[in-house]
């Protein structure tokens, strides 16, 4: 089936895209019912990125114009429980995403653990303006959610990194290090909130009795507090090709390795390991000669336009965005 090009007109002088970060918990009792015509809407407004739908609830970052967005917010606003929805907005010079997709799924962001549920109690929101305070006490332990290679490009000045590979990784990796936070009080972290919003969850049902996290997450952390007064060290990753951003939410100076999906540094793609589409230091080991192969390839056809060599977004499905 032709697949449908919903990338907005560019021309000289428009307006940059707009990108949208969006989550919302709610139940949907028939989320395949809403797959079609959300999809739909997102193509006919000329909307690119990644929803996922799930019983409980929806997750994504989409980009468009601003008419293209606001059709697709409306649009998910009017579903079930989805009135109050909240986004968080960035901006685009060209189109981050190469098609849109809209996912079934057994979460909108996976942790694996059956009983979290963060419709029922979350931690306490804490507003960006007043997050320095809060972990700058030391009676508080500051813990990044995101997987390790995220934490890698930027954190907040003495936060806790677990060290995992994907946020499903994170419930054992509590278990098995609760005691290092005894009598503290826990403030958590990720990039728009939508990993907070289940790990909060979990930590109430571990027995912690004070947890907090970041409302809107480290995007809007970003883009309310001013620089000279961040706590926040290095470059936020992000699910699209953008790949990080920078205080005001500017586009910051790191590349994907579409091998691994591991972001790079300048300095990191002129080492002897790195080749473009293929391999960089960190995956150097990871795959096979064939493997190799098949990267090359997709690495021609990309070069040639032949093909859309995809970002940890499309490969993820946007679950960490949001």
């Amino acid at each position: 089936m032709r697949q449908l090009d919903c990338t907005p007109a560019r021309r000289y002088g428009q307006p940059m895209l707009i990108v949208a970060a969006l989550y919302h918990f709610t139940r949907f009792p028939d989320p395949e019912a809403l797959k079609a015509p959300l999809a739909r809407c997102a193509c006919t407004n000329g909307v690119r990125g990644t929803l996922l739908l799930a019983r409980e609830g929806v997750n994504g970052t989409i980009a468009g114009t601003r008419a293209g967005i606001d059709a697709v917010l409306a649009h998910i606003r009017a579903l079930p429980g989805c009135a109050g929805l909240e986004w968080k907005e960035s901006t685009a010079e060209t189109m981050p995403f190469g098609r849109m997709k809209v996912r079934l799924k057994r979460e909108i962001v996976t942790m694996g653990q059956p009983d979290v549920d963060p419709t029922a109690a979350v931690g306490r929101y804490v507003a960006p303006q007043d997050w320095n305070a809060l972990i700058s006490d030391p009676d508080v332990a500051v813990i990044d959610t995101r997987n390790d290679y995220e934490v890698e490009i930027g954190t907040f000045a003495g936060a806790v990194d677990p060290g995992t590979r994907s946020f499903r990784d994170f419930p054992a990796w509590w278990r098995e290090n609760a005691h290092r936070f005894h009598n503290k009080r826990i403030a958590m972290f990720c990039t728009g909130g939508i990993r907070c919003e289940k790990s909060t969850n979990f930590l109430l049902g571990e027995g912690v009795p004070e947890v907090f996290h970041l409302k809107g997450g480290i995007l809007k952390y970003l883009e309310e507090v001013p620089e000279e007064e961040s706590l926040w060290r290095g470059e936020c990753f992000v699910f699209d090709k953008r790949v990080s951003l920078g205080h005001g939410l500017r586009q910051g100076r790191h590349d994907l390795c579409h091998a691994c999906r591991r972001p790079l540094a300048p300095e990191d793609r002129t080492r002897p390991e790195y080749e473009p589409g293929v391999c960089c230091h960190r995956c150097a080991g990871e795959y096979t000669e064939a493997d190799r192969a098949r990267f090359r390839e997709r690495q021609r056809q990309a070069e040639r336009g032949e093909c859309f060599v995809g970002t940890a977004a499309d490969d993820e499905a946007s679950e960490m965005a949001g």
